[in-house]
């Protein structure tokens, strides 16, 4: 990857740095880790610096005052837009239909945004998993069940074989 990949990585981890919640053990999963992780996982598959970043900052809008504006001119259009198909919709109180209607909106928004809400979810079942978290893997479950039946047939990248992995591997939580 490039030396401006990197310097803009660590700029958004800078952001999210000063905007996110500090955690502490009541926190149901470290937010800023967890954007992290989710971010090197999509560096070293080498996707592209947009789906990269879109990925580490993911959670901005969901969880901190980062605006949409500062996301859009700190790191571009595009990073934005992933950035919101990976956003949940806090109105929608249905647990199943909030699920469907974020992972049918990343859909709509194309594979990259698919890519960062499936890295997402990989990290999540990876946390949650070594938390022994049956209520947070059951969440995982219904992502990953909701990506694999929404995805279209031409959408064909390696992170959804990674995704089937944990699917299976968990499929005994399907609500």
């Amino acid at each position: 990857m490039t030396k401006n990949l990197n310097i803009e990585f660590e700029k958004a981890v800078r952001l999210l740095a000063e905007h996110l919640p500090v955690s502490d053990e009541t926190t149901r999963k470290p937010v800023l880790f967890h954007d992290i992780r989710v971010g090197v996982f999509l560096y070293e598959k080498n996707y592209s610096p947009d789906i990269v970043l879109a990925g580490l900052l993911h959670d901005a809008l969901e969880f901190s005052e980062i605006s949409e504006e500062t996301l859009s001119k700190e790191f571009g259009e595009t990073v934005l837009q992933l950035v919101l198909a990976s956003t949940k919709d806090a109105s929608i109180t249905d647990k199943n239909e909030s699920t469907n209607e974020l992972i049918m909106r990343c859909t709509s928004n194309g594979q990259n945004a698919l890519i960062v809400k499936i890295a997402d979810i990989i990290d999540s079942f990876k946390f949650y998993s070594s938390e022994n978290n049956t209520d947070q893997l059951k969440y995982c479950m219904r992502n990953a069940n909701a990506i694999l039946e929404y995805k279209p047939d031409s959408f064909d990248d390696k992170i959804f074989d990674e995704l089937k992995v944990w699917q299976n591997r968990f499929s005994n939580l399907s609500e």
